[in-house]
């Protein structure tokens, strides 16, 4: 049975659908989460047909300083004295039916997680879907040169040796969840698969990040098997990298930092994802090390 909180305003025609999910709040470094999914809805020209009721879901007065409280309160635009836009917080399901593809941008709820996840579920029930991608990023040692790492968990062990294959590491860890895990664990009790995908970005660099949200779009559409042109965004990318070198140019400290991830990142892959190549060096007589 469908929540009260979701509304269904059309019903697009799918053959067994994927959904990708994409949140603000905590994993959403770089604003790579939402910054991946709004581009793919640019991008497939998806409609929006659903939208979650954000009442009941959120917390809106938080204590603490202004910074603090901002990540909580609705969005307003003020203008010689006359309000021009107060936002809640918005969750809603976009739709591509030629790509078979939901796509699900929202924020990440403080209370009612089993609420808002039956929403989710809902709308996976309604149009049988049969996998759920959640795209995420978090802060981490990774420079500004190089391509996001992906880490993944996901609901059925079997998904690992799918997944395996584009270069993926297996997350480990312990401490707080998000509603993320609780949707995945969730998945378990139904006939549902899920992938949770999350991308490193640099912990030096703030603000939204173009070049990791091109290169996790880039790696979802190759998931998905979509058909995009991303050569704006790989120019964004191109652009954002480069005013950033300059910048680090200018601070000696942080150049030399950077290179030292810069190995680190280089020698994981070398070691980890070409021990082929690397063997088959060392039989040669090369030295790789």
């Amino acid at each position: 049975m469908a929540s009260e909180k979701l509304k269904i305003y059309k019903k697009p025609e799918f053959d067994n659908p994927r959904l990708l999910v994409g949140l603000s709040g905590w994993m959403d470094g770089g604003e790579v989460s939402t910054g991946s999914v709004k581009c793919l809805i640019d991008k497939l020209n998806a409609d929006k047909f659903a939208e979650i009721d954000p009442n009941g879901f959120y917390i809106y007065s938080f204590p603490g300083s202004m910074e603090l409280t901002a990540l909580f309160r609705p969005h307003t635009k003020i203008t010689s004295g006359l309000i021009d836009t107060y936002e809640p917080p918005k969750s809603a399901f976009y739709c591509s039916e030629k790509d078979n593809l939901i796509l699900f941008l929202g924020k990440e709820p403080n209370l009612r997680w089993d609420e808002f996840a039956k929403c989710i579920f809902s709308i996976c029930n309604e149009f049988s879907v049969g996998m759920i991608y959640f795209i995420g990023s978090i802060a981490g040692l990774v420079p500004h040169t190089r391509e996001p790492r992906l880490f993944c968990s996901v609901s059925k062990p079997e998904l690992k040796e799918t997944f395996k294959h584009y270069g993926v590491k297996f997350t480990n860890y312990e401490g707080p969840a998000s509603i993320i895990t609780y949707l995945t664990s969730s998945c378990n009790k139904r006939d549902l698969k899920m992938v949770s995908l999350i991308a490193t970005t640099p912990a030096y660099v703030q603000g939204t990040n173009p070049k990791c949200i091109e290169g996790v779009t880039r790696r979802l559409v190759g998931m998905l098997d979509l058909e995009v042109e991303l050569d704006d965004l790989r120019n964004i990318s191109d652009e954002f990298e480069k005013k950033l070198s300059d910048v680090v140019q200018e601070q000696p400290e942080l150049e030399s930092n950077i290179h030292k991830l810069e190995e680190d990142y280089d020698n994981e892959i070398f070691n980890n994802e070409m021990g082929a190549l690397k063997t088959w060096l060392e039989q040669q007589g090369i030295r790789v090390d």
